[in-house]
């Protein structure tokens, strides 16, 4: 018989079990609401009305009985500033279970377990909340000018209305133009020297036959 020994197990010593409690305190003390199994939150309920009850009296012995439970002074720190001083004005029933359904693999009963007070509850969703990120301004690559070489700055007009533009160019250019035909008549020179004695040497050929 299981007589005094109210309670659930929930599958874990007792060591592991009270851990389990002051996590799930602690967190619902924090943000206000949490998200549980149905027989976790009533399992739990119990505590957390008691740790605000400490927190009403706020005594130095009640924020010591509060730390012993919750192992995390800024929880208790919370709970004695914030939290507590919420339902100064209420005897009792700090805490409320609402059933959500049962949960996708295993279909256990799910149920959010939240504190009385919505505006607490609201203002602490607001601060989990993130806010959107600002978009940052792109910069602008900037425009990068190719660099002109100075032989292709130097380089001389094409068109004949840049050489009618430019008359020192048009001269210039005119210049190269005499110079390359005196090139051109030089190279020829050396290839006729070049033919004549082989023409004479073909003539010469004869008359070495003709001698006895």
């Amino acid at each position: 018989m299981r007589h005094a020994r109210a309670g659930k197990k929930l599958g874990r010593d007792s060591a592991h079990r009270k851990a389990l409690y002051s996590n799930l305190a602690g967190a619902l003390i924090e943000h206000g609401r949490i998200k549980t199994t149905v027989t976790k939150a009533k399992a739990v309920r119990p505590h957390v009305e008691h740790m605000i009850t400490l927190g009403r009296r706020g005594d130095l012995h009640a924020r010591r009985q509060a730390t012993a439970f919750l192992r995390s002074r800024d929880v208790v720190h919370k709970l004695f500033a914030d939290v507590a001083p919420l339902f100064k004005d209420r005897p009792g029933g700090y805490t409320r279970i609402i059933k959500i359904g049962t949960r996708p693999g295993d279909s256990a009963e799910m149920a959010y377990i939240e504190l009385v007070d919505d505006e607490y509850v609201a203002t602490q969703r607001e601060e989990r909340t993130p806010e959107p990120a600002a978009e940052e301004p792109v910069a602008e690559e900037p425009v990068v000018v190719p660099e002109i070489p100075v032989e292709a700055a130097e380089e001389l007009p094409e068109t004949e209305e840049e050489l009618v533009e430019d008359p020192e160019a048009a001269a210039e250019v005119l210049a190269t133009e005499e110079e390359a035909p005196a090139d051109d008549a030089e190279a020829d020179e050396p290839a006729a020297e070049t033919e004549e004695p082989a023409a004479e040497a073909e003539g010469d050929e004869p008359a070495a036959d003709a001698k006895p």
